[in-house]
């Protein structure tokens, strides 16, 4: 991953820190954990705190939506969907569901 690639979102966006689970303990950041996952095999935890899970991709994405870009702003999109190793409709999505969540929560009173 480059540098670019890892400061694309905030530790906070990507839900840390982390809580411990079993023998993977907790991380505050990315760099945490890879260093973690840099020395350990994911096949170790396999069974104990990891479990098989069964996934579904794209299944609910049954409704289109158009929209129009200039083509300097659909440049950007695609040379950053290319940084994160995503096409630009998924970062699109991305981004249109993180401010859809954000507008959410700002409406809700607080805890």
């Amino acid at each position: 991953m480059t540098k670019r690639q890892h400061t694309q979102y905030s530790d906070q966006a990507l839900g840390y820190p982390t809580e411990a689970d079993g023998r993977i303990p907790s991380f505050a950041n990315r760099d945490e954990e890879a260093a973690f996952w840099d020395t350990h095999d994911i096949t170790e935890f396999v069974g104990q705190e990891l479990q098989p899970v069964e996934l579904s991709i794209g299944g609910d994405l049954a409704e289109r939506l158009t929209l129009r870009l200039d083509q300097a702003d659909r440049r950007e999109l695609q040379r950053r969907a290319k940084v994160m190793g995503v096409g630009p409709s998924t970062l699109a999505r991305i981004w249109l569901k993180e401010r859809l969540r954000q507008e959410i929560e700002a409406e809700s009173p607080a805890r």
